[in-house]
Protein backbone atom coordinates (compact mmCIF):
# COMPACT_ATOMS: atom_id res chain seq x y z
CA UNK A 1 0.00 0.00 0.00
CA UNK A 2 1.39 3.32 -1.26
CA UNK A 3 0.07 6.46 0.67
CA UNK A 4 0.45 10.44 -0.24
CA UNK A 5 1.26 11.76 3.39
CA UNK A 6 -1.09 14.88 4.26
CA UNK A 7 -2.12 15.04 7.07
CA UNK A 8 0.19 13.07 9.38
CA UNK A 9 -1.60 11.74 12.07
CA UNK A 10 -0.62 11.00 15.76
CA UNK A 11 -1.85 7.76 17.36
CA UNK A 12 -0.86 6.67 20.49
CA UNK A 13 -0.64 2.66 21.15
CA UNK A 14 0.68 1.51 24.69
CA UNK A 15 -0.31 -1.76 25.39
CA UNK A 16 0.74 -4.17 27.63
CA UNK A 17 0.19 -8.00 28.92
CA UNK A 18 0.69 -9.55 31.97
CA UNK A 19 4.05 -11.73 32.14
CA UNK A 20 3.02 -15.01 33.36
CA UNK A 21 0.23 -15.57 36.29
CA UNK A 22 1.73 -14.26 39.72
CA UNK A 23 3.43 -17.07 41.53
CA UNK A 24 2.03 -18.41 45.38
CA UNK A 25 4.78 -17.60 48.18
CA UNK A 26 5.93 -20.05 50.55
CA UNK A 27 3.65 -18.25 53.47
CA UNK A 28 0.51 -18.70 50.76
CA UNK A 29 0.54 -15.17 49.10
CA UNK A 30 0.51 -14.17 46.06
CA UNK A 31 3.74 -12.17 45.05
CA UNK A 32 3.39 -8.49 44.05
CA UNK A 33 2.80 -8.47 40.41
CA UNK A 34 5.95 -7.98 38.03
CA UNK A 35 6.24 -5.28 36.08
CA UNK A 36 4.41 -6.51 32.47
CA UNK A 37 6.21 -6.61 29.43
CA UNK A 38 4.56 -5.20 26.34
CA UNK A 39 3.05 -7.66 23.20
CA UNK A 40 5.53 -9.10 21.08
CA UNK A 41 4.64 -6.99 18.02
CA UNK A 42 7.01 -5.12 16.10
CA UNK A 43 6.99 -2.51 13.28
CA UNK A 44 10.16 -1.98 10.85
CA UNK A 45 10.82 1.47 10.02
CA UNK A 46 13.05 2.05 7.10
CA UNK A 47 13.82 5.20 5.53
CA UNK A 48 15.09 5.45 2.36
CA UNK A 49 17.11 7.31 -0.75
CA UNK A 50 18.86 6.39 -3.61
CA UNK A 51 19.50 2.66 -2.03
CA UNK A 52 18.88 0.52 -4.82
CA UNK A 53 18.83 -3.16 -5.08
CA UNK A 54 19.69 -3.74 -1.74
CA UNK A 55 16.46 -2.12 -0.34
CA UNK A 56 13.75 -5.08 -1.70
CA UNK A 57 15.89 -7.54 -0.03
CA UNK A 58 15.80 -5.73 3.52
CA UNK A 59 12.35 -5.41 3.13
CA UNK A 60 11.65 -8.88 2.11
CA UNK A 61 14.01 -10.03 5.17
CA UNK A 62 11.95 -8.12 7.13
CA UNK A 63 8.76 -9.11 6.13
CA UNK A 64 9.87 -12.98 6.90
CA UNK A 65 10.37 -11.90 10.38
CA UNK A 66 8.43 -13.38 13.40
CA UNK A 67 7.04 -10.90 15.59
CA UNK A 68 6.76 -8.50 12.56
CA UNK A 69 3.27 -6.81 12.15
CA UNK A 70 4.02 -4.50 9.21
CA UNK A 71 6.82 -2.66 7.55
CA UNK A 72 6.57 1.27 6.61
CA UNK A 73 9.13 2.69 4.32
CA UNK A 74 9.67 6.10 4.05
CA UNK A 75 10.66 7.12 0.61
CA UNK A 76 12.83 9.97 0.58
CA UNK A 77 13.49 9.19 -3.19
CA UNK A 78 14.27 6.64 -5.22
CA UNK A 79 14.52 5.26 -9.09
CA UNK A 80 11.57 4.71 -10.80
CA UNK A 81 13.05 0.58 -11.15
CA UNK A 82 13.04 0.83 -7.11
CA UNK A 83 9.51 1.98 -6.29
CA UNK A 84 7.94 -0.06 -9.10
CA UNK A 85 9.22 -3.02 -7.69
CA UNK A 86 8.73 -1.65 -3.85
CA UNK A 87 4.64 -0.76 -4.83
CA UNK A 88 4.91 -4.44 -6.37
CA UNK A 89 5.58 -5.97 -3.03
CA UNK A 90 3.66 -3.94 -1.05
CA UNK A 91 0.69 -4.75 -4.00
CA UNK A 92 0.98 -8.46 -2.46
CA UNK A 93 1.68 -7.74 0.97
CA UNK A 94 -0.41 -5.58 2.69
CA UNK A 95 1.99 -5.15 5.68
CA UNK A 96 4.25 -3.59 3.49
CA UNK A 97 3.44 0.14 3.49
CA UNK A 98 5.04 3.05 1.89
CA UNK A 99 5.36 6.56 2.69
CA UNK A 100 5.82 9.00 -0.51
CA UNK A 101 5.23 12.10 -1.56
CA UNK A 102 7.43 14.41 0.49
CA UNK A 103 10.76 14.82 -1.02
CA UNK A 104 13.84 14.08 0.70
CA UNK A 105 13.09 15.07 4.45
CA UNK A 106 16.35 13.31 6.16
CA UNK A 107 16.61 10.24 8.35
CA UNK A 108 15.32 11.73 11.42
CA UNK A 109 12.19 13.51 9.93
CA UNK A 110 11.69 9.92 8.12
CA UNK A 111 11.85 7.95 11.25
CA UNK A 112 9.23 9.95 13.29
CA UNK A 113 7.01 9.70 10.30
CA UNK A 114 7.43 6.14 10.10
CA UNK A 115 6.45 5.60 13.77
CA UNK A 116 3.83 8.10 13.79
CA UNK A 117 2.40 5.17 11.78
CA UNK A 118 3.19 2.40 13.63
CA UNK A 119 0.70 1.19 15.41
CA UNK A 120 3.13 -2.26 18.21
CA UNK A 121 4.16 -2.37 20.81
CA UNK A 122 7.84 -1.97 19.19
CA UNK A 123 9.31 -0.28 16.64
CA UNK A 124 12.84 -0.93 14.94
CA UNK A 125 14.77 1.41 13.14
CA UNK A 126 16.26 -0.41 10.81
CA UNK A 127 18.52 0.74 7.72
CA UNK A 128 17.50 0.29 4.09
CA UNK A 129 21.19 -1.68 3.37
CA UNK A 130 20.14 -3.95 6.79
CA UNK A 131 19.63 -7.46 5.87
CA UNK A 132 18.17 -9.45 9.33
CA UNK A 133 18.73 -12.74 10.23
CA UNK A 134 15.71 -15.26 10.88
CA UNK A 135 15.32 -15.01 14.41
CA UNK A 136 16.57 -12.08 15.32
CA UNK A 137 13.08 -9.83 16.15
CA UNK A 138 12.03 -12.66 18.35
CA UNK A 139 15.31 -12.73 20.23
CA UNK A 140 15.22 -9.02 21.04
CA UNK A 141 11.67 -9.57 22.30
CA UNK A 142 13.18 -12.18 24.89
CA UNK A 143 15.68 -9.75 26.33
CA UNK A 144 13.31 -6.77 26.44
CA UNK A 145 11.13 -9.60 28.46
CA UNK A 146 13.99 -10.44 30.86
CA UNK A 147 14.96 -6.35 31.32
CA UNK A 148 12.06 -4.35 30.90
CA UNK A 149 13.17 -1.55 32.09
CA UNK A 150 15.80 -0.98 29.20
CA UNK A 151 14.48 1.61 26.67
CA UNK A 152 16.59 0.36 23.47
CA UNK A 153 18.52 -2.49 22.30
CA UNK A 154 20.37 -3.73 19.19
CA UNK A 155 22.27 -6.39 17.79
CA UNK A 156 25.24 -7.47 16.49
CA UNK A 157 25.99 -5.73 13.02
CA UNK A 158 28.35 -7.63 10.57
CA UNK A 159 30.27 -6.62 7.42
CA UNK A 160 29.62 -8.59 4.41
CA UNK A 161 32.67 -10.43 5.82
CA UNK A 162 31.10 -11.59 8.97
CA UNK A 163 33.28 -9.28 10.98
CA UNK A 164 31.53 -6.86 13.36
CA UNK A 165 30.82 -3.85 11.71
CA UNK A 166 32.51 -0.35 13.27
CA UNK A 167 30.04 2.16 15.29
CA UNK A 168 27.67 -1.17 16.43
CA UNK A 169 28.90 -0.70 19.62
CA UNK A 170 30.61 2.38 21.22
CA UNK A 171 30.84 4.85 23.97
CA UNK A 172 29.60 8.11 24.04
CA UNK A 173 30.84 10.82 22.00
CA UNK A 174 32.50 13.52 23.19
CA UNK A 175 35.31 16.08 22.34
CA UNK A 176 37.35 13.81 24.44
CA UNK A 177 36.76 10.27 22.88
CA UNK A 178 36.70 11.58 19.82
CA UNK A 179 40.20 13.14 20.25
CA UNK A 180 41.50 9.79 21.73
CA UNK A 181 40.03 7.75 18.27
CA UNK A 182 41.11 10.27 15.75
CA UNK A 183 45.02 10.21 17.68
CA UNK A 184 44.80 6.54 19.27
CA UNK A 185 45.33 7.88 22.57
CA UNK A 186 44.34 4.88 23.60
CA UNK A 187 47.65 3.01 23.15
CA UNK A 188 49.07 5.32 25.30
CA UNK A 189 47.62 4.17 28.35
CA UNK A 190 45.00 0.95 27.35
CA UNK A 191 43.56 0.18 29.87
CA UNK A 192 42.93 3.45 32.05
CA UNK A 193 38.91 4.18 31.66
CA UNK A 194 39.32 7.62 30.33
CA UNK A 195 41.44 6.27 27.35
CA UNK A 196 38.95 3.94 25.97
CA UNK A 197 37.96 4.63 22.22
CA UNK A 198 35.31 5.86 20.56
CA UNK A 199 34.20 2.51 18.46
CA UNK A 200 34.65 -1.09 20.66
CA UNK A 201 34.19 -3.15 17.49
CA UNK A 202 37.86 -3.92 17.32
CA UNK A 203 37.82 -4.58 21.37
CA UNK A 204 37.17 -8.08 22.79
CA UNK A 205 33.86 -9.98 21.51
CA UNK A 206 31.02 -9.47 24.00
CA UNK A 207 29.24 -13.59 24.90
CA UNK A 208 26.56 -11.95 27.23
CA UNK A 209 23.96 -9.44 26.63
CA UNK A 210 26.10 -5.98 28.12
CA UNK A 211 24.84 -2.51 28.90
CA UNK A 212 26.51 0.06 26.75
CA UNK A 213 26.88 3.68 26.18
CA UNK A 214 25.98 4.39 22.08
CA UNK A 215 25.06 1.86 19.41
CA UNK A 216 24.10 2.43 15.51
CA UNK A 217 21.06 3.50 13.93
CA UNK A 218 21.34 1.06 11.39
CA UNK A 219 19.56 -1.06 14.06
CA UNK A 220 17.86 0.02 16.87
CA UNK A 221 14.84 -1.99 18.41
CA UNK A 222 12.47 0.45 20.74
CA UNK A 223 9.32 0.21 23.11
CA UNK A 224 7.51 3.03 21.09
CA UNK A 225 5.99 4.48 23.96
CA UNK A 226 9.67 4.74 24.81
CA UNK A 227 10.43 6.41 21.68
CA UNK A 228 7.64 8.81 21.57
CA UNK A 229 8.59 9.51 25.64
CA UNK A 230 12.26 10.69 25.18
CA UNK A 231 10.81 12.63 21.86
CA UNK A 232 12.03 10.17 18.93
CA UNK A 233 14.73 11.69 16.83
CA UNK A 234 15.69 15.21 16.71
CA UNK A 235 14.80 16.66 13.46
CA UNK A 236 17.41 19.03 13.57
CA UNK A 237 19.74 16.74 12.16
CA UNK A 238 18.98 15.44 8.49
CA UNK A 239 21.87 12.88 8.17
CA UNK A 240 24.01 11.19 10.42
CA UNK A 241 24.82 11.68 14.38
CA UNK A 242 21.41 11.58 15.24
CA UNK A 243 21.32 7.79 16.53
CA UNK A 244 24.14 9.48 18.43
CA UNK A 245 22.35 12.08 19.57
CA UNK A 246 18.98 9.48 20.88
CA UNK A 247 21.81 7.61 23.11
CA UNK A 248 22.83 10.75 24.73
CA UNK A 249 19.57 11.76 25.63
CA UNK A 250 18.93 8.04 26.54
CA UNK A 251 21.80 8.58 28.75
CA UNK A 252 21.30 11.38 30.74
CA UNK A 253 17.69 10.27 31.09
CA UNK A 254 19.08 7.00 33.02
CA UNK A 255 17.73 4.55 30.54
CA UNK A 256 19.92 1.36 29.50
CA UNK A 257 20.78 0.45 26.38
CA UNK A 258 21.57 -3.24 25.74
CA UNK A 259 23.56 -5.01 23.06
CA UNK A 260 23.03 -8.44 22.27
CA UNK A 261 26.12 -10.32 20.74
CA UNK A 262 24.61 -13.52 20.04
CA UNK A 263 21.79 -12.38 17.09
CA UNK A 264 23.57 -10.75 14.31
CA UNK A 265 21.93 -8.67 10.76
CA UNK A 266 24.00 -8.02 8.04
CA UNK A 267 24.80 -4.16 6.98
CA UNK A 268 25.68 -3.62 3.69
CA UNK A 269 27.58 -0.13 2.79
CA UNK A 270 28.28 1.81 -0.27
CA UNK A 271 24.60 1.32 -1.83
CA UNK A 272 23.49 4.67 -2.35
CA UNK A 273 24.21 6.97 -5.49
CA UNK A 274 24.40 9.49 -3.34
CA UNK A 275 28.10 11.56 -3.33
CA UNK A 276 29.85 10.63 -0.24
CA UNK A 277 31.07 14.28 0.12
CA UNK A 278 27.56 15.10 0.20
CA UNK A 279 27.19 12.22 3.22
CA UNK A 280 30.08 14.05 4.87
CA UNK A 281 28.97 17.29 4.45
CA UNK A 282 26.19 16.52 6.37
CA UNK A 283 27.91 14.30 8.76
CA UNK A 284 30.32 17.11 9.42
CA UNK A 285 27.68 19.81 10.21
CA UNK A 286 25.47 17.28 12.42
CA UNK A 287 28.48 16.82 14.36
CA UNK A 288 29.10 20.18 14.97
CA UNK A 289 25.60 20.50 16.13
CA UNK A 290 25.48 17.70 18.65
CA UNK A 291 28.92 19.01 20.19
CA UNK A 292 26.91 22.82 20.83
CA UNK A 293 23.74 20.89 21.71
CA UNK A 294 25.28 18.51 24.32
CA UNK A 295 28.77 20.09 25.92
CA UNK A 296 27.20 23.77 26.89
CA UNK A 297 28.30 24.53 29.41
CA UNK A 298 31.02 22.45 29.93
CA UNK A 299 33.28 23.56 26.92
CA UNK A 300 33.50 27.42 26.65
CA UNK A 301 32.31 28.72 23.53
CA UNK A 302 35.88 29.07 22.18
CA UNK A 303 36.77 25.43 22.48
CA UNK A 304 33.24 24.63 20.54
CA UNK A 305 34.44 26.92 17.86
CA UNK A 306 37.55 25.39 18.17
CA UNK A 307 36.23 21.60 17.67
CA UNK A 308 33.66 23.09 14.66
CA UNK A 309 36.89 24.41 13.30
CA UNK A 310 38.66 21.02 13.21
CA UNK A 311 35.96 19.44 11.68
CA UNK A 312 35.16 21.19 8.56
CA UNK A 313 39.33 21.25 8.33
CA UNK A 314 38.86 17.40 7.88
CA UNK A 315 36.11 17.57 5.57
CA UNK A 316 38.34 19.93 3.51
CA UNK A 317 41.32 17.75 3.67
CA UNK A 318 39.13 14.46 2.45
CA UNK A 319 36.83 16.70 0.07
CA UNK A 320 39.41 15.69 -3.38
CA UNK A 321 40.07 12.57 -2.83
CA UNK A 322 36.95 10.59 -1.59
CA UNK A 323 35.35 13.05 -4.73
CA UNK A 324 37.90 11.14 -7.26
CA UNK A 325 37.47 7.85 -5.32
CA UNK A 326 33.38 8.06 -6.25
CA UNK A 327 33.87 9.47 -9.45
CA UNK A 328 36.37 6.38 -11.04
CA UNK A 329 34.13 3.84 -8.88
CA UNK A 330 31.35 5.02 -11.34
CA UNK A 331 33.27 4.75 -14.33
CA UNK A 332 34.31 1.47 -13.57
CA UNK A 333 30.45 0.96 -13.26
CA UNK A 334 29.87 0.42 -9.61
CA UNK A 335 26.54 1.64 -8.81
CA UNK A 336 24.58 1.25 -5.40
CA UNK A 337 21.18 0.68 -7.23
CA UNK A 338 22.50 -2.25 -9.02
CA UNK A 339 23.97 -3.66 -5.47
CA UNK A 340 22.77 -6.49 -3.98
CA UNK A 341 23.75 -8.79 -0.60
CA UNK A 342 25.68 -11.84 -2.15
CA UNK A 343 23.78 -15.16 -1.97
Amino acid sequence: MSLTIDPLPDPSDRRVVPIRPLPVGDDGHRAAPPEPVRAHECTVIIVSYRTGAVLLESVGAALKQEGVEGVILVDNGNSAETRAAIDAMAADDPRLVVLRGHDNIGFSKGCNLGVRYARTAYVLLLNPDCILRPGVVNRVFAVFDQSPSAAMATVRIENLDGSEQRGGRRNLMTPWTCLVELFRLDKLMPDHPHFQRLNLNETEPLEDVTQVECISGAFMMMPRDAYTAIGGMDEEYFLHVEDVDLCMRLAKAGQPILYIPDAAVTHVKGTSRVSPFTVEWHKSVSATRYFRKHFRPQYPDLILRIISMAIFARLAYRAIPITLAWIAERLRGGSGEKRSVPK
